[in-house]
């Protein structure tokens, strides 16, 4: 999967918006102003970080040993980067999903109506 396909699939979702707030480079995606993936715009191959459950963040990393690896700049046990050409497609849409769904559960009740109101 290529930076564009990643960053349309992203902005799919429901909330979604996109900004540079670390630097020029690196584009973060948020649902309702919290943060689920990232992604610098320079870094060759291209990767993107993404929010994972720690057990199964391990269980990725052991099974797709170098081409996802613990978050680049992030908690190494609630994040993972993905070499995103090098993973399967249909394995980055689901840890996308993922993501976003372990950002969306921490919201509060008053966030989840918020996010449940948009069209």
């Amino acid at each position: 999967m290529n930076i564009e396909v990643f960053r349309s699939y992203c902005m799919a979702k429901k909330g979604v918006t996109e900004e540079f707030p670390f630097d020029e480079d690196t584009l973060v995606f948020k649902v309702m102003g919290k943060m689920f993936a990232l992604s610098s715009l320079k870094r060759l191959p291209a990767q993107a970080n993404l929010k994972c459950d720690p057990d199964r963040a391990l269980e990725l990393r052991e099974e797709h040993d170098g081409t996802i690896i613990p978050g680049y700049h992030m908690s190494k046990i609630h994040w993972n980067t993905l070499l995103l050409e090098r993973v399967p497609p249909k394995l980055t849409t689901e840890l996308i999903d993922h993501s976003y769904d372990l950002v969306v559960a921490k919201f509060t009740k008053k966030l989840k109506q918020a996010l449940d109101s948009l069209e």
